[in-house]
């Protein structure tokens, strides 16, 4: 049976066993509702105190079956009281123990800093590519939510050196900060900032002016929800046909077609070459949207004729099956 099951059916026998030696005293002694209460729990309790009144050899016979039955009783809920107790704490320590573990054998993963609504749609996002990720946030009822849908978190404040450091930062590839406070994301940037000079820090900003703020503090990227949802609904009335193809080619549940950026490694057969070449276009289907040179210019829409360069970063527009091919061709030695 389940502890906490067991638990509330013992309490309620034994409140079901006051009350019938409340009204046994009652009925055979006479005795008023208080003093048969009372001497029913110091009989229960076994303290030895005296009893209330003089007992008469029915109320003698009464005492001896309720302290045969009541002490069995309250044994047995002493029992699922503990064992509630161990099971709730070991269950607890192991589940902790366990996924610090999980944790610190982490790689290039990714720290995020609040489970609100930002926070929760980002998770789901990465959980479907898979991307490896680490939530950090001290509330408990997100918390809660947290744990029960399996992700790996760490409970603290995300301004805390001791918090980041549990969540891996000095072997992470990035981190985002989407609390809700426009302050508490300052923080977290500065503190991640010196924890990882190297980190990639994206923020989330709120209120207008942020933005400076946050860059000066170090983040590499800001973005402002409110911005873009805004922009968001305004093309979605002057432009669409635009929009309804941008949430066909991004959104994880259209496998048919997706828009993706790869890597170009620098032992890949395709570096060096041009894209006519290389055969992307033709043999795979796959359109290049664009190419992102290493020294981080964006070239929209290259030419045939235009060579892809080690360590550069291709997007593209193609359906799911051949961007799995693409990516083992553009990994190299790292397949």
């Amino acid at each position: 049976m389940d502890p906490v099951r067991r638990l509330r059916l013992s309490i309620a026998a034994l409140l079901v066993v006051i009350a019938l030696g409340t009204l046994g005293y009652s009925l055979i002694e006479d005795w008023a509702a208080f003093d048969a209460l009372y001497m029913t729990v110091i009989t229960l309790a076994t303290v030895g105190f005296k009893e209330v009144h003089e007992l008469s050899p029915e109320g003698k016979v009464f005492t001896i079956v309720l302290i045969i039955c009541g002490t069995g009783i309250i044994a047995y809920t002493l029992s699922c009281l503990l064992q509630f107790t161990l099971e709730g704490q070991l269950r607890k320590i192991l589940g902790r123990k366990k996924l610090e573990s999980r944790i610190s054998k982490l790689r290039n993963h990714y720290i995020i800093c609040g489970f609100g609504r930002i926070g929760h749609l980002v998770c789901r996002e990465f959980q479907s590519r898979p991307t490896p990720f680490v939530i950090v946030e001290k509330d408990p009822h997100h918390i809660e939510r947290i744990d029960r849908e399996g992700y790996l978190f760490v409970e603290g404040d995300a301004t805390d050196d001791e918090t980041l450091l549990a969540a891996g930062i000095d072997h992470a590839k990035g981190l985002i900060t989407a609390v809700t406070s426009d302050t508490d994301n300052v923080y977290i940037t500065l503190t991640a900032r010196g924890l990882n000079p190297k980190l990639f820090i994206l923020a989330r900003a709120g209120e207008e002016g942020s933005e400076k703020k946050l860059m000066r503090a170090g983040a590499s990227k800001v973005i402002s929800p409110y911005t873009i949802g805004a922009n968001r609904m305004a093309q979605a009335i002057l432009r669409p046909s635009v929009v309804d193809f941008i949430e066909i080619a991004t959104a994880s549940e259209h496998l048919e077609l997706q828009i993706e950026e790869i890597a170009i490694a620098a032992d890949s057969v395709l570096a060096g070459k041009n894209l006519i070449d290389s055969g992307v276009r033709q043999s795979m289907g796959i359109i290049i949207v664009g190419i992102k040179q290493t020294d981080g210019q964006m070239i929209f829409n290259p030419p045939p004729n235009k060579v892809i360069e080690p360590d550069s970063v291709l997007i593209i527009l193609g359906q799911r099956k051949s961007i799995s091919q693409l990516e083992k061709i553009a990994g190299g030695g790292r397949q």
